[in-house]
């Protein structure tokens, strides 16, 4: 009924993600609230969230949210790799428990998108201005359009780009706005630039490894994980894509260590007691 196996959902409740009770056999009972939240988890894994995250969000979500408040309309969506948690007109992330207004950026987007553009006209092709500098305030612009508005957002880091070549951030932004649109190609093209602008950036190389893994190209998707963690040994998703991949791959003793890896940073460090 949940597409998750009886050892995931054992998982799942020793985690703190589901609170069964125990039957008068030792069994697991599970509330309406508890298949709610593993099916949620199901959901999220298939959209390729790491496990991690998963387990670390709708932990979340239940302190979030009133004891007696029902989850069978709550909806939690990932776009772009970020969490969404919707409850009638309210919406939310549940891993900061900020307050998302999408329909506020839209609204605040669609006034100041003919704005954009006439900025860009006024400035004209061959313009410089302050070089950097200019760049900077269409990056700016494109950050504050990024989530209402992808369209204008887009621009507005072309337009930063043609300012400065180099503006690592626009260049890593644009990429991830065309990978959500599945520009898979446009995406590893500004990727790749990014890191040509600050070579070895741990964030670059795991979106370009998304990028990669998504247009089927494992081999290549791999290194570029690889390459990460040498810059952020920390980084839990590079490891645990690290581990999926090669376990596809058939290097099964390197997708144990990276999965261990993964496993291990993304457990709670643990608590020392105070000094007496």
């Amino acid at each position: 009924m949940l597409g998750l196996s009886a050892p995931r959902v054992r998982a799942l409740a020793r985690d703190g993600v589901v609170a069964p009770r125990r039957g008068p056999r030792g069994e697991l009972r599970f509330a309406f609230q508890d298949l709610v939240l593993l099916r949620t988890a199901r959901d999220l894994v298939l959209a390729r969230v790491s496990p991690s995250r998963v387990k670390r969000a709708l932990r979340q979500l239940r302190a979030q949210l009133p004891a007696d408040r029902s989850l069978a309309g709550v909806r939690v969506t990932v776009d772009g790799g970020r969490l969404t948690v919707r409850d009638g007109t309210a919406a939310w992330n549940p891993e900061s428990g900020q307050a998302v207004l999408d329909f506020e950026v839209r609204d605040v987007a669609a006034a100041v998108a003919p704005l954009l553009a006439e900025a860009a006209r006024s400035a004209g092709p061959g313009h410089a201005g302050d070089g950097p500098a200019d760049a900077e305030a269409f990056y700016e612009w494109g950050c504050d359009l990024d989530d209402g508005a992808p369209e204008q957002a887009r621009e507005a880091y072309r337009r930063a780009l043609s300012l400065d070549p180099r503006h690592h951030g626009a260049h890593l932004n644009l990429g991830r706005l065309l990978h959500e649109a599945r520009d898979l190609a446009g995406a590893e093209r500004h990727y790749r630039s990014a890191l040509e602008a600050l070579p070895g950036d741990p964030g670059a190389l795991f979106n370009l490894g998304v990028a990669l893994e998504d247009q089927g190209r494992l081999a290549d998707a791999l290194d570029a994980y690889h390459r990460s963690l040498v810059a952020d040994p920390h980084h839990t998703d590079a490891h645990h894509n690290a581990g999926r991949l090669c376990e596809q791959l058939g290097r099964h003793e390197q997708a144990l260590r990276h999965l261990a890896a993964a496993r291990r940073l993304a457990r709670p460090a643990a608590r020392r007691p105070p000094p007496l």
